[in-house]
């Protein structure tokens, strides 16, 4: 297969490598770097310092980027097209990309930020990745790669499963024959909205069960933590649309415990930090990569506000990063709520 790789950050660059393989070179791989910089830097140094420090590109690999014309040049008669980009930059790329009559999925997780209330009908919240997509670019046969993966783990070819999403069979079809190999398992998936929604709220639970471990609070809080927020996530998911079932997969349940729990998380560390006492600023600076939880974590409570869907842990992550309570106090607002039942 010809396939494009939209987005030079370590995920997409991990999946890259994975795809292109040893030699002889399993597909014929693109990798598009926007910033001319880094282009340059990839191909002197044939190994992404920033994002993947260590994990040497295949020599198969070809690389493009620096302009908007490269992008045009890059996605040109390619079998499948992947977008790495943040999910900030998703609408931008999807309404570039609107014309190609190839598969097209996304790596990104999360809500997008809410839109200025000029530029929206009837939103008041931001999208799903699928939802904008419906947006901007409703001919296009799309999906989503997701589901526990860390990007070092899969670019040095560890034994990793993900989730290819999409209601379209044709696109399911073309991720698992791109990216499925010895040591990375693709299953189709055509339950989109559970998929993604899975991929958003987990990193936002990721930031508490952070906290939880910050503040020392043990495993039995962890495991508790965990298993809450995945009734949170259900709720929230079966309200938009979803399967229950798909929550107990892979882009649910096993991607809430990796990133929950995982030392590479991003959204983890922020909790980490927080619970140490830095400030919200000093966690993100001190990443040097995208926390997606960060972004998100509001556009989860209120489309969980707007459906009538409670969610006490995303709730208290909000409050906590925007400063209104303190660590220690969020988690005591959580033990402090009144009885329930284990299904409510």
């Amino acid at each position: 297969m010809k396939i494009a790789v939209i987005g030079a950050g370590a995920w997409g660059s991990a999946l890259a490598v994975s795809a292109a393989g040893p030699s002889p070179p399993r597909h014929q791989l693109t990798l598009w770097a926007r910033d001319a910089g880094q282009l340059a830097a990839l191909r002197a140094q044939r190994v992404n310092e920033r994002y993947l420090p260590g994990i040497a590109l295949p020599d198969a690999l070809l690389l493009a980027g620096g302009s908007d014309a490269s992008l045009d040049a890059a996605v040109k008669n390619q079998d499948l097209v992947v977008i790495a980009t943040p999910i900030a930059a998703l609408r931008g790329m999807l309404q570039r990309l609107q014309h190609l009559t190839v598969p097209v999925a996304w790596l990104c997780k999360g809500f997008e930020a809410p839109l200025p209330e000029s530029s929206q009908s009837s939103k008041s919240f931001g999208l799903l990745a699928h939802e904008i997509r419906a947006q901007v670019a409703i001919n296009l046969r799309a999906g989503a790669l997701s589901g526990p993966s860390f990007a070092q783990e899969v670019a040095r070819g560890q034994p990793t499963a993900l989730v290819a999403a999409s209601e379209h069979a044709e696109v399911r079809d073309a991720l698992v024959a791109a990216f499925h190999s010895p040591t990375l398992r693709i299953y189709a998936n055509d339950d989109i909205v559970g998929v993604e929604v899975g991929g958003a709220v987990k990193n936002v639970l990721a930031i508490a069960t952070g906290l939880c471990d910050g503040l020392g609070l043990g495993l039995n809080a962890r495991a508790a933590l965990i298993t809450r927020g995945l009734a949170e996530m259900t709720r929230l998911g079966l309200a938009l649309g979803a399967r229950a079932e798909t929550f107990t997969g892979l882009s649910g349940l096993g991607d809430l415990v990796l990133t929950a729990t995982g030392d590479l998380s991003r959204n983890r560390r922020v909790g980490l930090l927080l619970a140490q006492g830095q400030t919200l600023q000093q966690a993100v600076q001190s990443l040097g990569h995208v926390a997606e939880g960060v972004y998100c974590a509001r556009t989860v409570v209120q489309r969980a506000l707007s459906l009538g869907v409670d969610m006490p842990i995303s709730r208290s992550v909000v409050a906590l990063l925007d400063g209104q309570i303190k660590p220690a106090e969020a988690v005591a607002a959580l033990m402090g709520r009144d009885p329930t039942t284990e299904q409510s």
